[in-house]
């Protein structure tokens, strides 16, 4: 069972900073290799957006809404945003995802449930 879970969520005002961290956790039988970490943000409406990627050769990745802004950092079991100069278009449910490979050559995404980050005044 792999678990994975966000945390860092809540109600910061423009202009301000926060940062998100997310832990995976939990075993599986099969060996694997985590071959890259993410977070995504979903708003109601709207399709579910990348934000921020990590690949395990430590190359990262991001949208053009919060490049400069944004900083993902992590390990294979625990990875952060680190959000500075919030914006209110940055209000969302942030998600976190790690990418398992596994023998075989299988792919697994696994997904935390989401931390809500709100900025407003």
């Amino acid at each position: 069972q792999v678990n994975v879970v966000e945390s860092g969520g809540g109600l910061v005002r423009p202009g301000g900073s926060l940062r998100l961290s997310c832990v995976r956790s939990g075993t599986v039988f099969s060996s694997f290799i985590v071959n890259s970490m993410a977070w995504y943000r979903q708003t109601p409406g709207q399709k579910r957006e990348l934000v921020a990627l990590l690949s395990n050769s430590g190359a990262t990745d991001y949208s053009d809404d919060v490049k400069g802004r944004f900083t993902i950092s992590g390990t294979n079991s625990m990875i952060s945003l680190q959000m500075n100069n919030l914006e209110p278009e940055d209000t969302a449910v942030y998600y976190c995802k790690f990418t398992l490979l596994f023998s075989g050559h299988t792919s697994v995404d696994y997904w935390g449930r989401g931390t809500q980050v709100t900025v407003s005044t």
